[in-house]
C-alpha cells in the first residue's frame, strides 16, 4: 500500500535549508576529493611515497612504477576505468519513489526513444512514480511535455577543444547533483559506451539500483572495459530480427531480453482520415512516407532527391518527407511534397500506404508493427549496426524491399516492384513492446 502524502502550506524553516546546503556544499567537497585522488600526479605521488615509507617496495619500484602508468595509459584509452573506493555515501540514504533515465545522443534519437518509451510505460503502471531525464539530447522540449523534470548536459563534441577528462567531470558533478537532489531508487542509462564521470556518479550508492539498456551484447576487441559493466546491477538487451549472440565477455551482471521497444503502440496512431488532414493530403491519394535518417550521414540529401524523383513519376502519389528535429532543414520545395518535422513520426504511419526507410533500428521495427510495404536503403557505414542484415528479414517476410546500388533506374524497379506488394501480415511477427516487459520488471518488486 503505498503511503499517503501529506502537504504542508507555511514557510520551510531556516535549519532545515541550512542543513540542506550543508549536505550539498559536503557532497561536492567529497567529489573534488574523489577528483584529487583520482589525478595522475596525486596517484603517481602515493605511489612512489608509499615505497618510500615502506622501503622493501623500493626493489619493485622499476616494475610497479611502469605498470601503473600503463595501468593510467589504458584509463585513458578506454580500455579500463579507474574508480575511486572508499568514497561513497557515509550516511544512511532512504530512496525515494523516484528513477532517474540518462539517454545519450547518437546519430538519431535511438537512446532517446527507448528510455522515453520506458518511461511513459513506468508512468502508466505507477503514476505516483517521479520520473527525471538527465540528457546530453537537445530535444527538451519533449520529456517537458510528458511532465518529466529534465537536466541537459551539452555532449562534449558541442564544446570546442573540450578535453575528455573535463567533460567527465562536468557529467560527474551534475549528474552526482541531480541524484544528492532526487534520491532515486533507480537510474538507467541508454549508451554504446558508459562514460567514466557517469560510473564516478552512481559508484558506491548502495540505495541506487543501477540498469544499463543497450542494444547489442559485448563483444571482445571492444573498447569497453570490463570492469565498467561491473558497475551495474541490471543489463537490458532489447532484441532486433537479426539474431544477436551471446556475450563473450564474461561478466556476473544480471541481464534480461526483451522484444524490440517501440513508443507508439498501434492503438496510439493517429486514424487515417486524421494523418491526411493533418498534413493536407487529398484521400484519395496514395501516399508514401520518406525518412533516411539525421540528415548528415553520407550525403543522403542525393539519396533523397533520387528517390521523390521516381516516387513522384506516379501522378496520384504524394510524398511526406519525415525531417529529423537533429538534422538541418530540408530545401525541397515541389509539389506533392510534403515535410514533417515532428516526434515522433510514428503518430502518422496509419496515412501512409509504403514507406521508404534507411534502415535503423527504430524506423525497421516500426515498419514491421505496421506492415507498410517498404524499401530500404540501409546505410552500410554504421559500425557494428548491420543494416543490410536486419533490412533482408523484411524481403524473406514478404514485405520489404532493399537497394544496394542507389542508381536511379534501380530506385525507379524497386518502387515499382514496392507497389506491386499485396501483404496481408505474417502469423509470427512479434508486436509485443519491450518497454511494457521493463516496467514490469523494473516495478514488480513496489
Amino acid at each position: 500500500m503505498k503511503e499517503k502524502k501529506e502537504i504542508v502550506i507555511g514557510s520551510i524553516d531556516d535549519s532545515v535549508l541550512e542543513r540542506n546546503r550543508q549536505r550539498i556544499a559536503f557532497t561536492r567537497a567529497k567529489r573534488d576529493l574523489r577528483r584529487i585522488r583520482a589525478s595522475v600526479s596525486f596517484r603517481i605521488g602515493v605511489h612512489i611515497t608509499t615505497a618510500v615509507r615502506k622501503p622493501w617496495l623500493l626493489l619493485l619500484l622499476p616494475i610497479t612504477f611502469p605498470w601503473l602508468i600503463f595501468r593510467m595509459g589504458l584509463e585513458r584509452l578506454g580500455r579500463i576505468t579507474h574508480i575511486n573506493s572508499g568514497m561513497g555515501d557515509d550516511e544512511i540514504t532512504i530512496a525515494r519513489n523516484s528513477i532517474v533515465l540518462f539517454p545519450t545522443n547518437g546519430v538519431g534519437f535511438g537512446h532517446f526513444t527507448r528510455l522515453f518509451s520506458v518511461a511513459k510505460k513506468m508512468k502508466r503502471d505507477d503514476p505516483e512514480l517521479e520520473i527525471v531525464f538527465f540528457t546530453t539530447m537537445p530535444t527538451l522540449h519533449i520529456p517537458y511535455a510528458e511532465g518529466f523534470p529534465t537536466y541537459h548536459l551539452s555532449g562534449r563534441h558541442k564544446h570546442s577543444q573540450m578535453a575528455t577528462n573535463t567533460w567527465n567531470t562536468l557529467v560527474d558533478e551534475m549528474l552526482s547533483l541531480v541524484l544528492e537532489i532526487h534520491k532515486p531508487k533507480e537510474f538507467i542509462y541508454d549508451g554504446a559506451y558508459p562514460y567514466r564521470g557517469m560510473l564516478n556518479a552512481i559508484n558506491d550508492k548502495k540505495w541506487l539500483r543501477k540498469t544499463w539498456v543497450r542494444r547489442g551484447t559485448f563483444r571482445k576487441g571492444s573498447r569497453i572495459p570490463v570492469d565498467s559493466i561491473q558497475h551495474f546491477d541490471l543489463i537490458i538487451h532489447p532484441n532486433d530480427v537479426v539474431e544477436i549472440p551471446d556475450s563473450d565477455l564474461e561478466h556476473d551482471v544480471e541481464v534480461l531480453r526483451v522484444p524490440p521497444i517501440t513508443l507508439v503502440d498501434v492503438d496510439e496512431m493517429w486514424n487515417r482520415k486524421s494523418v491526411r488532414h493533418r498534413i493536407g493530403i487529398p484521400s484519395e491519394s496514395q501516399v508514401a512516407y520518406v525518412q533516411l535518417g539525421a540528415g548528415r550521414i553520407n550525403d543522403i540529401e542525393s539519396e533523397i532527391n533520387l528517390v521523390i524523383s521516381a516516387l513522384l513519376k506516379y501522378d496520384n502519389m504524394h510524398v511526406v518527407l519525415g525531417e529529423s528535429m537533429l538534422g538541418e532543414r530540408l530545401q525541397i520545395n515541389q509539389e506533392r511534397v510534403h515535410i514533417i518535422r515532428d516526434y515522433p513520426n510514428s503518430l502518422y504511419l496509419k496515412g501512409f500506404d509504403i514507406s521508404v526507410q534507411a534502415g535503423g533500428y527504430n524506423s525497421f521495427h516500426e515498419m514491421r508493427i505496421m506492415k507498410i510495404p517498404t524499401l530500404f536503403l540501409p546505410n552500410l557505414n554504421t559500425g557494428m549496426d548491420d543494416q543490410v542484415a536486419r533490412c533482408e528479414n523484411a524481403v524473406v517476410e514478404g514485405w520489404g524491399l532493399v537497394n544496394l546500388d542507389r542508381s536511379p533506374k534501380g530506385l525507379e524497379n524497386d518502387i515499382e516492384g514496392l507497389l506491386s506488394i499485396k501483404f496481408e501480415g505474417i502469423a509470427d511477427c512479434n508486436t509485443d513492446n519491450g518497454a511494457d516487459n521493463i516496467s514490469q520488471y523494473l516495478l514488480r518488486d513496489d
